[in-house]
């Protein structure tokens, strides 16, 4: 029997698997609560969640330099800790797709620029700690996306050849880190963009508009299946 996906899927989290977006709102608005400044609306943060807590920190201060917002770069992944997963939730039809792909005998797992070891907090918040095949965070290694070593070592150390795996993210980084890793790629639609953000020219191997798309075999991009 012909499986339906590739040996080893490996996905963004944030904009990709998981709409952290309200879980990020609530911990930007508390910390512009308590420099004086009124409620930031979702819609403002959130197309850059996918850049990280100093894009994040960027739109919500916009009157602060570079070195004042590095000065709260701590203290917002300090209040973002208390925040995973209250709010957020999953893209609609990630379920079913991991599902899907654990049913086919393939394995799955994580590689994101979040600092690792928020990452692990929100495996066992998700029902994936056991799951989850592997997981990269942010600091992990010495490089992180767009740089492809995470990407390699994700794949390398559960003996998948990185040709061989396909990676799915919503931001160019990943797609310009699939590109230098010789990994097939999926550009996710359906997460967090910026106005200039054009996928189209991120040269991913498909664009896909929800989830639930990638249960039909025939989007994957064209790699040795088992």
């Amino acid at each position: 029997m012909t499986s339906k996906f590739p040996i080893l899927v490996l996905f963004d989290l944030d904009g990709t698997l998981l709409d952290s977006a309200p879980d990020m709102l609530a911990t930007v608005n508390a910390l512009r609560a308590e420099r004086g400044e009124p409620a930031m609306a979702l819609e403002a943060l959130r197309p850059h969640v996918s850049k990280g807590a100093r894009a994040m920190l960027a739109a919500a201060f916009p009157q602060s330099d570079e070195a004042q917002r590095e000065a709260m770069v701590a203290q917002f992944l300090a209040r973002y800790e208390s925040e995973l997963a209250k709010q957020g939730h999953l893209f609609d039809g990630i379920e079913a797709l991991l599902g899907a792909i654990e049913a086919d005998g393939g394995r799955w797992g994580i590689v994101t620029n979040k600092p690792e070891y928020l990452a692990k907090q929100l495996l066992p918040l998700l029902g994936w700690q056991t799951r989850c095949a592997v997981l990269i965070g942010g600091d992990t290694l010495p490089q992180r996306k767009p740089h492809p070593l995470p990407l390699l070592h994700a794949a390398r150390g559960l003996y998948v050849a990185p040709e061989d795996c396909v990676y799915v993210g919503d931001d160019e980084r990943d797609i310009i880190a699939a590109r230098a890793a010789g990994m097939p790629s999926v550009v996710a639609l359906w997460g967090y963009r910026l106005p200039e953000d054009v996928p189209e020219r991120w040269n991913g191997d498909a664009m896909v508009e929800s989830p639930r798309d990638l249960l039909d075999s025939a989007i994957w991009p064209r790699i040795r299946k088992p």
